[in-house]
């Protein structure tokens, strides 16, 4: 499997369910990325909560320039289904300390042109103090010229600001950033 693809996971992660899995009919491509974390579950998921903001990738390419917080902001824990995330995804479902799963906005313009794509964040325990943060996307590509020049884009492109996101949110959780 291309690098593309999966970043970090193991063939019995990919097994696993994940709540994305029902919302994507007929999906075009499935992408994997994974990472260790040598924190606390609760932490980790009050990071992922910290989504609600920032998208804590390459700020100056996805965040306007503008620093993802260092600091956990008070009351974004306290999440609710079609919560905005990342200014372009909504929450659709979540459980504490174990995973949130989202959607893409289907409004026009720029959203239009990832298609269908929905993303779960899943937090699989190994102890008390380690776990492994899972991350799937089910993309069902427009049925378009864009869709095909998505197709060979979004791997990729996902691939560099997934893994940058995955490295500082593991940083964060783990008191190193």
């Amino acid at each position: 499997m291309s690098i593309a693809f999966t970043w970090g996971t193991e063939e019995a992660e990919r097994r696993l369910p994940f709540p994305c899995d029902r919302l994507v009919e007929r999906a075009d491509a499935v992408y994997f990325r994974g990472i260790t974390v040598v924190a606390p579950p609760a932490t980790l998921f009050r990071w992922l909560c910290q989504l609600r903001i920032a998208p804590y990738s390459y700020d100056w390419i996805d965040n306007r320039g503008r620093r993802s917080p260092r600091v956990l902001t008070p009351g974004l824990e306290r999440l609710a289904v079609g919560q905005t995330i990342m200014r372009i995804f909504t929450l659709v479902s979540f459980t504490e300390n174990r995973h949130l799963t989202l959607r893409i906005k289907h409004a026009t313009g720029a959203f239009a042109l990832f298609g269908d794509l929905a993303v779960s964040y899943l937090i699989v325990e190994e102890s008390s103090q380690r776990c492994r943060l899972l991350v799937k996307l089910v993309v069902r590509y427009p049925r378009s010229i864009k869709g095909a020049i998505m197709r060979l884009i979004l791997p990729w492109g996902d691939l560099a600001m997934m893994r940058r996101q995955l490295l500082n949110l593991k940083a964060l959780a783990e008191g190193k950033l």
